[in-house]
């Protein structure tokens, strides 16, 4: 089986795991940091803002199932890429948007799409395009989290309704579909 990997920010990490999860193609996804000046950075150290990572997912993804724009096209739809450093009440540096590309095709695919959403939204997009540098998995309890703590506080309020926007808006790209 084919994979391929995206590794992207956009806002707190257990939103976009939560998602990926039930996108049809995607074989694994994983919570963790990167674009950051510290070595194996801690969540807490990540949360202070001080070691300039961000918190991101790596998605491994079927091309074939999947394609990398397909990925992209979800990324723009659950979260807002127009707002520097934030996430609604997320706001640290840690919660920026960012595609930190593994190719130069993914680099171009990404500026293409890119280019398509800023029409889509009302302000600019605020997302970095930077080649992925060194990146850490987040510890083990931050893995699978929305699918743990469904009932959660941070969950139910914040990450519940980004997965039901995904479900809505790409019936056709879920795994149950």
């Amino acid at each position: 089986m084919a994979s391929e990997t995206a590794t992207l920010g956009g806002g707190c990490f257990w939103c976009l795991e939560a998602v990926y999860q039930e996108a049809k193609g995607v074989q694994h996804v994983e919570n963790g940091y990167t674009g950051g000046q510290v070595p194996n950075p801690t969540y807490e150290q990540v949360c202070n803002g001080n070691t300039g990572h961000a918190e991101v997912v790596q998605v491994v993804f079927d091309p074939d199932v999947i394609s990398y724009r397909e990925i992209l096209e979800i990324f723009f739809t659950i979260h807002d890429p127009t707002t520097p450093n934030r996430q609604g009440n997320d706001v640290g540096t840690q919660y920026r948007s960012a595609i930190y590309y593994h190719t130069p095709q993914q680099q171009e695919t990404a500026k293409q799409v890119m280019a398509e959403m800023a029409h889509v939204w009302d302000a600019p997009l605020v997302t970095e395009l930077e080649p992925l540098g060194d990146y850490y998995k987040a510890e083990d309890y931050h893995q699978n989290y929305f699918r743990q703590h469904p009932l959660q506080g941070y969950c139910a309020f914040v990450v519940a309704p980004k997965v039901q926007k995904f479900r809505k808006t790409f019936k056709d790209r879920l795994t149950t579909a």
